[in-house]
């Protein structure tokens, strides 16, 4: 065997460890479902986080040369993250409706500085608002110690006061669970025209923490997802506090 064969053998092996490593649930249409519990992955503190990117074309950015003339254009990504917003005038923001065992309800998300709480109720906590997409996206923390206590969860993502293009984000919400694999859900349909989407379910049902993929657009905000879900609050008109605000 040649040196050659040899290193590429190795960085097969790599490539091969790597993907398995991965260790992942893609929630889709076909497997929408995923029970925590079973995963036993139903404790601790689940982190689910909000990313996304655009598309160079989708951004204006000049289209790619000729790989016959430039061949190494293609180890060149053709996908950037969407995080400034000299790039991009979009504003996504990460939310969740909830609903506890003793019948409260509410949400937590960054308009109306709603951050909630992970150690008191309702176990729900957004780490902040990140206004100009930084790498790491936007977090929403959920105390699974106290899952006795939440009947169920909506995750959501909405358009803050900007021009809607979720078609264009490439938006993907992942689960991060304390034990087990993460869970990751796109929101990958087209629905240019909507301003939010009801991502994910999480549902305690006989104990049992059931995660649900939804991924349905609206063309409202919160009051529409609200209704689609049952929730029964009073919505009114919100606004973000200035940044360094708090």
């Amino acid at each position: 065997m040649s040196f050659w064969d040899g290193l590429w053998r190795g960085r097969a092996a790599e490539f091969e460890s790597g993907s398995a490593a991965s260790n992942s649930i893609e929630l889709t249409k076909r497997h929408p479902v995923v029970s925590l519990t079973k995963q036993g992955a139903a404790t601790g503190n689940l982190r689910i986080n909000l990313s996304w990117r655009m598309r160079t074309s989708d951004i204006g950015g000049p289209e790619r040369e000729s790989l016959l003339r430039h061949p190494f254009k293609l180890f060149k990504p053709d996908v950037v993250q969407a995080h400034t917003q000299s790039m991009v005038n979009v504003d996504l923001d990460l939310g969740c409706l909830y609903e506890l065992t003793d019948g409260e309800k509410g949400v937590v998300q960054p308009l109306g500085s709603f951050f909630g709480a992970l150690n008191a109720p309702p176990y729900v906590k957004l780490s902040g608002d990140d206004r100009f997409g930084s790498a790491s996206g936007e977090t929403i923390y959920v105390n699974l110690d106290h899952r006795e206590s939440i009947k169920r969860l909506l995750v959501f993502v909405y358009i803050y006061d900007q021009t809607p293009a979720f078609d264009r984000t490439h938006a993907h919400v992942t689960l991060y669970p304390s034990n087990g694999p993460r869970v990751e859900i796109s929101l990958d349909e087209r629905a240019p025209q909507a301003r939010s989407c009801a991502v994910v379910t999480i549902e305690n049902v006989k104990g049992e923490l059931i995660v649900r993929r939804e991924v349905k657009f609206v063309y409202g905000f919160q009051a529409e997802l609200d209704r689609l879900y049952g929730w029964g609050l009073q919505w009114g008109r919100g606004y973000k506090s200035k940044v360094g605000e708090r």
